[in-house]
């Protein structure tokens, strides 16, 4: 899994988690929708860590949070 693929799939994870659609999530957290379609459409190959701490502060979680996933593990992100 590409690194922008596990950050589109956390980003899923977390709506379902929190209950929140992904415009929801935009809206809530002053992202440009646009923004957040390209994030989970895997049309992102940097993403803005700026854009992670937005959807960390509105869903009141760290980025220590954000990060603690299998997802992340060297082991399953490809170069």
């Amino acid at each position: 899994m590409l690194f922008k693929e596990a950050i589109s799939t956390r980003i899923l994870e977390l709506c379902n988690k929190y209950k929140y659609t992904p415009n929801k999530l935009a809206e809530m957290s002053s992202i440009p929708p646009s923004t957040l379609r390209a994030l989970i459409n895997n049309q992102v190959d940097n993403p803005s860590s700026y854009i992670i701490y937005r959807i960390c502060r509105t869903l009141k979680i760290d980025l220590k949070e954000f990060f603690d996933s299998d997802l992340f593990d060297f082991t399953n992100i490809d170069n």
